[in-house]
């Protein structure tokens, strides 16, 4: 048995450029059928009027820090940065989400259903974004829509501030730069080995 649900009578926004009044949106088991101003609404589907409504896609936010720097949670919930070394390739956002910060909800309500969760801006190089859905899971790992989405970098005042504080390597934009640089040019090299070994049938280093 399906689960039709219409949402009718409201603007529809597609996403792709596409706008129009009246139209209606149907879902199967919960899942987008149809968008359309002449979309046949089934019978026994859940109808739901959105007259004087817009109707959007959900949408969703590339760069953010919920559940790594939790809404009023104090030290406690903040994990966002990991700066005991100004290179944290290896670490993961997803590590850090507590799915429990209410700051799911907040986004769920204001129409974000999905979001790029990012180490914070404390290292130049400050480890791997995750992407995730904002509601629909128990756990953490039900949510993930990709584990590893990118690498967050920061060239500006925050490593500035988390290591100039300590007198270290990088207290500077030209010393952030530096870090950055030998950090890819040691990626590259790596890779360079890594495939020559490869090639050669040996062990990858």
């Amino acid at each position: 048995m399906t689960d039709a649900v219409a949402i009718v009578g409201g603007r529809v926004v597609t996403g792709l450029g596409e706008e129009f009044d009246g139209g209606a949106v149907l879902l199967i088991d919960g899942l987008i059928e149809a968008v359309g101003a002449d979309v046949v609404v089934p019978a026994g589907a859940r109808v739901i009027d959105a007259a004087g409504c817009w109707v959007l896609p959900g949408l969703i936010d590339p760069h953010s820090h919920i559940g790594a720097h939790e809404e009023a949670n104090g030290p406690a919930g903040f994990d966002g940065s990991e700066v005991s070394s100004p290179v944290t390739a290896g670490v993961r956002a997803l590590d850090a989400i507590n799915i429990e910060d209410i700051a799911f909800r907040d986004a769920l309500a204001g129409g974000i259903t999905a979001v790029v969760v990012k180490p914070g801006s404390g290292n130049p190089i400050g480890g791997q974004s995750v992407a995730i859905k904002t509601a629909g899971g128990r756990s953490v790992d039900e949510q993930v829509i990709r584990a590893a989405l990118g690498m967050k970098s920061a060239l500006g005042e925050n490593p500035k501030q988390a290591y100039g504080e300590r007198k270290q390597l990088p207290s500077t934009r030209l010393g952030i730069a530096l870090v950055i640089r030998q950090a890819l040019m040691d990626a590259r090299d790596y890779g360079a080995r890594r495939d020559k070994a490869r090639a050669e049938g040996r062990r990858s280093p």
